[in-house]
């Protein structure tokens, strides 16, 4: 019998990363806590590991909620690459990401990229991070604001240019939560 805390298997791998999964205004489920590279967050596959959505709860879901999560499918892949956090699109419908490092540095606009099934973004930059954390704190009309999360909306966007202004009124949203 060995003792579990001198196996190498016990050093305790730090996460990259904590994703919330978030219905309007909702947060469904717990906190999905990664410590992998890449993980895959989906909502019907019978194979794979990853965060499977479609495993939470869905009593009382509004008609839209559940026509958006019937479009999330393969979802995306998650990497954590050495310039930054990447996400590919596996779905067959656009996603929707907003990040402190898409923005353009000390614009009021709220920027929110479409990528499209079998697209990749590079939703968060280490470097240019590095250079925000320096720049003045602005006050954002949609709630508190993190410079190390990412918003990524699955099949509606939001923003200035659709009729969903902030990211609480997409149906199904992901808030990508980076560790320092």
């Amino acid at each position: 019998l060995t003792d579990a805390s001198t196996s190498p298997d016990a050093v305790k791998r730090s996460h990259w990363c904590n994703v919330a999964y978030w219905e309007h205004r909702t947060r469904v489920g717990r906190l999905y806590t990664v410590y992998e590279q890449s993980v895959s967050i989906f909502y019907d596959l019978p194979q794979g590991n990853g965060f499977c959505l479609g495993q939470l709860n869905l009593e009382n879901r509004s008609e839209t909620v559940r026509r958006t999560r019937s479009k999330i499918g393969y979802g995306i892949l998650l990497s954590k690459e050495p310039d930054g956090v990447w996400a590919y699109n596996r779905s067959e419908h656009p996603i929707f990401v907003n990040s402190p490092t898409l923005d353009i540095p000390n614009c009021r606009t709220l920027i929110v990229r479409k990528v499209m099934p079998g697209y990749s973004i590079k939703v968060f930059d280490y470097e240019k991070s590095c250079l925000l954390q320096h720049t003045a704190d602005l006050d954002y009309a949609d709630g508190p604001y993190d410079p190390n999360s990412v918003r990524i909306s699955f099949a509606k966007g939001w923003g200035p240019c659709y009729s969903r202004q902030f990211i609480t009124s997409c149906p199904c949203w992901l808030e990508i939560l980076l560790s320092n």
